[in-house]
């Protein structure tokens, strides 16, 4: 075990010596933007779901809050709970209040989105999670499928039952390739075990969350992960773990340590103020305008630091975990970008390690990123759960085919997907 624990010391002090970069999304400017450099940015959030849901909805409102606060050119103002079919309505009438750019935070968002884009040309639209776009009307996406493939990673390890399971509100492909990345991660430390979804119809509803996770459970499941965007799963977990039993869980957007100190191994956590403060500085400045917006699509990951590793801020793994992951190794090699081979590695070396491949370096204090992806979870071989191969040996998923997912990966007993 010292070999090991030697082994993992000299890798995180090769990560820390990596050279620091940083990507942002290519942009053509072809005109002087409307909103003049030096006049008020008036911005709108129109949210799915209650700014009080620990979840989606939270963390946009928090990277809103937190830009306001930040910036004195900019103007906020959001509208929360809002139904798809009303999204329209809403748009109409923070247009007639004077706002310059409106930010749409929900893929059932995107018809309405479009149509008022087009209906006034001369405002600013972005759409989060969606694919369509105007010269007036971008796209943004923070996006989380390497990180589940990490967490994947730990809830292999971590199992003891090999029934580990995953809560969805809505099996649309963004959920879909989360899942199967976090499969991906579970079946690399542990190839016979088996991830069982529950889908609940719903993104924010803590009861049937909660029926799902004690459903899963009963079954055997004693790892728990999920799209909801409450944090209902983990206090789950925890209430268990209070009883005596354990079963443990992964975070979800926004810090849920706190419900869970026990039992939150890690997670994922988005920081869309990276994405915001970008957007926003180029419309400030006028590198964004309302007719040049049409090839602008943010999909930003590990490397631009749009997202991180853990169930709470600077804390990728709970330190609870982590020298039963460090007891767990794998039967592989792998190889850093700086050409250090390291044979059998443990499982916490193997996610630092992983997440220097894919952009990210936790330092121990804060984080740095890199612009390489030396790897990416979705590189083939990868056969679906009819034992067909979806993709080829050395061939690496893009993002179309992520967008668009439809399928699920061999270890995952889900409900069937209509494609």
């Amino acid at each position: 075990m010292k070999s090991v624990r030697w082994a993992s010391l000299a890798i995180l002090l090769l990560l820390l010596g990596l050279v620091v970069g940083y990507n942002v999304a290519p942009v053509k400017v072809q005109t002087v933007t409307e909103v003049a450099r030096g006049k008020k940015v008036k911005a709108a959030w129109i949210y799915v779901g209650p700014i009080g849901d620990i979840g989606w909805t939270y963390a946009h409102h928090q990277a809103k809050e937190l830009l306001d606060k930040k910036y004195d050119w900019l103007e906020t103002t959001h509208v929360e709970s809002v139904a798809p079919a009303d999204a329209a309505g809403v748009i109409e009438q923070l247009v007639a209040k004077g706002y310059d750019v409106i930010f749409t935070t929900s893929f059932d968002f995107m018809n309405p989105t479009k149509e008022e884009a087009r209906k006034h040309r001369d405002k600013v639209f972005w759409h989060c999670s969606g694919y369509w776009r105007e010269d007036n009307m971008g796209t943004y996406f923070a996006e989380f499928y390497q990180v589940y493939y990490l967490n994947g990673l730990m809830a292999g390890a971590l199992t003891k039952s090999k029934k580990i399971g995953y809560v969805a509100a809505h099996l649309i492909p963004e959920v879909v390739r989360h899942i199967n990345a976090f499969a991906l991660g579970v079946k690399e430390v542990c190839p016979d075990c088996k991830v069982y979804v529950r889908e609940i119809g719903a993104w924010y509803d803590p009861t049937k969350a909660r029926q799902a996770a004690e459903s899963l459970i009963s079954e055997g499941v004693d790892v728990l992960a999920f799209t909801e965007d409450s944090p209902t799963v983990v206090q789950v977990a925890q209430e268990h773990f209070e009883r005596g039993e354990r079963v443990l869980a992964f975070g979800h957007y926004s810090p849920m340590y706190k419900f869970g100190k026990d039992v939150c191994v890690s997670g994922q956590l988005v920081h869309w103020e990276v994405i915001y403060e970008d957007i926003l500085g180029k419309v400030y400045s006028g590198t964004y305008t309302s007719k040049n917006l049409k090839d602008v699509d943010y999909w930003w990951k590990l490397k631009e630091g749009a997202v991180e590793l853990g169930c709470d801020y600077n804390q990728p793994v709970n330190p609870k975990f982590v020298e039963e992951l460090k007891s767990v190794t794998v039967n592989e090699r792998i190889q850093l970008p700086n050409g250090t081979v390291v044979e059998n590695p443990d499982v916490y070396t193997l996610v630092m390690a992983r997440l220097v491949q894919m952009g990210a370096i936790w330092t121990g204090k804060g984080w740095r990123h890199v612009n390489d992806e030396a790897f990416d979870p979705f590189t083939g071989p990868i056969y679906d759960d009819r034992g067909q191969l979806k993709v080829l040996p050395g061939q690496r998923l893009g993002h179309d085919e992520l967008w668009s997912m439809k399928w699920w990966v061999d270890n995952v007993v889900g409900p069937e997907l209509k494609g």
